[in-house]
């Protein structure tokens, strides 16, 4: 099956899941890491460059993911989920979704700001445009700063709903025994 049902993703939407899933979670690894190496380690411009790159496709793909979801309705919440259970799991998934476009538009604008106009080129080959930095944030230093702690409490906030989200469908499978995480397997 393509589309979604009421009781069912479709191939598509789970293939979204999935490479999205591997590919944010690398991310926020790799990220990790870059975080603690040396700026002069030339091994880290390299690891900078590859983060960008996979930014880039998790923007684009989140992109498409939205457009698909909004003509594709996600199959109904269980029927014996509280009305608090349904809430949280509406909000899980639109702040997931607000953090899959907030994180790679804060790290291109960061990018963007730093005052060494590094370019972008995604995978060496297509070249990324540095966005306009607002005025507001001041110097470029101060906006590259302020760019860059967005970015990190994007990522830990991003870290927590997804450790939510699998708690949630672990909680499904294991407790209540329903269908939720089959459906997306």
């Amino acid at each position: 099956m393509i589309r979604n049902t009421a009781t069912g993703y479709g191939w598509i939407a789970i293939a979204f899941h999935w490479l999205m899933a591997s590919l944010i979670l690398f991310m926020l690894g790799l990220g990790l890491y870059m975080h603690e190496l040396p700026l002069s380690d030339p091994a880290t411009f390299q690891l900078f460059q590859l983060h960008k790159s996979i930014g880039f496709v998790v923007l684009a793909l989140a992109v498409f993911r939205l457009v698909w979801r909004l003509v594709n309705p996600a199959p109904t919440l269980p029927s014996g989920m509280k009305s608090w259970e349904k809430l949280a799991a509406h909000l899980g998934h639109a702040g997931l979704y607000a953090l899959m476009f907030a994180l790679p538009v804060s790290g291109w604008l960061m990018v963007s700001a730093s005052p060494w106009g590094i370019p972008t080129v995604v995978f060496n080959v297509l070249p990324v445009p540095h966005l306009p930095v607002p005025e507001m944030l001041g110097t470029k230093e101060a906006a590259e700063a302020t760019l860059k702690s967005v970015h990190a409490l994007a990522a830990y906030l991003l870290i927590a709903l997804l450790v939510a989200h699998i708690a949630a469908a672990l909680k499904h499978h294991f407790v209540a025994r329903d269908t939720t995480l089959k459906r997306m397997v």
